[in-house]
């Protein structure tokens, strides 16, 4: 038994490592044996070392905001604390478990009448049950600024790349792997792998099912680029998404020291950065070159396909975006703030202070958290999320 399990392991090592899906016609991996400057040749072993690397990723972003984010966002005024407590009532509680957290009119004043309370009250206390299920604005900030951190460093080290591969399509065939570039592959492909675990106990956002499905193909890009030796057009995507990440987690970090004007001025930056990069540069140069032009070098096979494909959705997801970072700077510029049922549900710690004031009670104040206030502004307690 143990020689079946060892034939058909030595088979599947054989077809997950097939020279012709990974490789050109007339290319095979003893091509890619020789002797080169830095790390050599890409290998498909070096992809093992990002596991260790990811978990130490991870290790530090808790040092980094516990020790350094947390006392930053403090100096600056975000408080330590979590939103206001809503008063303990078991009926309510219930129809907020059980029924609704949005109840209707008619359901309010059916509460009003059961309870014997106001139904501004009721609005009240429903409001504030649900900000109280949301983080608060201190945590929001440390992992913005751990976000912020990582992307700024790591776009300053790769871009040193970017000029020198400006035109990959006349690359040799068989480039060789320099030490700094096969550190800043696994650095990234690492800090990707330590967000796709990490998102499950991060901030839960109205795209979560979107970045589950960006941070998929962002891995398998990473990783097919590098096995088959097409760094080049990995560096150049990878240093086209950090330049606009850390502008935006920049803009978020403003939008929660409550920077308002700050945080519009980086939010304008960005959306321009995020055009012209995802929707300009990244179809008809990027894509251009590795759909057509690679075609006309190369040809087409079978990994190829493959990362072209990955290529193409995460396209598509540029143009989610950019259609909702359009949609929010459209309402910013017509009506001055973005309205209240346009806020998300997670980073609106008060999304119907609009209208729906309490008075002489304890749901007066607002989400000791502090409100993102955007009046007059731009809706940056929404477009920060989106």
């Amino acid at each position: 038994m143990a020689t079946a399990a060892a034939g058909a392991l030595s088979l599947l090592w054989g077809w997950l490592w097939s020279e012709r899906f990974w490789l050109p016609q007339n290319v095979s991996w003893a091509d890619l044996e020789g002797p080169a400057d830095g790390y050599g040749y890409p290998r498909g072993q070096h992809i093992l070392s990002v596991f260790p690397l990811a978990a130490g990723i991870f290790f530090v972003r808790l040092l980094f905001e516990r020790f350094i984010a947390k006392p930053c966002a403090l100096h600056i005024g975000i408080e330590d604390s979590g939103p206001y407590q809503a008063q303990p009532n078991a009926i309510l509680e219930k129809v907020f478990i059980s029924i609704t957290k949005y109840p209707d009119k008619k359901r309010l004043e059916g509460l009003s009448k059961q309870l014997d309370w106001n139904v501004r009250k009721i609005q009240c206390w429903f409001r504030h049950r649900r900000n109280q299920d949301k983080p608060p604005t201190l945590t929001k900030f440390c992992e913005s600024m751990w976000r912020f951190t990582f992307y700024l460093f790591i776009f300053c080290y790769g871009i040193r790349f970017l000029w020198s591969f400006w035109d990959f399509s006349c690359e040799p065939p068989h480039p060789p792997l320099s030490s700094g570039l096969y550190y800043y592959y696994i650095m990234e492909l690492a800090f990707y792998w330590s967000l796709m675990f990490s998102q499950f106990t991060d901030i839960k956002r109205k795209d979560f099912l979107i970045m589950f499905v960006h941070h998929l193909v962002t891995i398998g890009l990473i990783s097919f680029s590098y096995i088959n030796n097409m760094v080049r057009v990995g560096t150049l995507v990878m240093c086209l998404h950090d330049v606009s990440d850390f502008l935006l987690e920049a803009a978020k970090l403003a939008n929660y020291a409550k920077y308002q004007r700050l945080c519009d001025t980086l939010f304008v930056i960005f959306s321009a950065v995020f055009m012209v990069t995802r929707l300009g540069i990244y179809p008809f140069w990027i894509l251009n070159t590795t759909l057509f032009e690679s075609w006309e070098i190369i040809g087409p096979y079978t990994s190829w396909w493959l990362l072209n494909g990955l290529l193409v959705i995460l396209q598509v997801l540029h143009v989610i975006w950019s259609y909702l970072i359009a949609r929010i700077a459209l309402k910013a510029l017509i009506r001055g703030k973005v309205s209240k049922d346009d806020r998300s549900d997670v980073e609106s710690s008060s999304e119907e202070d609009d209208g729906t004031t309490c008075t002489k009670s304890p749901c007066d104040s607002s989400s000791s958290n502090g409100a993102n206030r955007v009046n007059g502004h731009m809706g940056s307690s929404y477009w920060a999320e989106e």
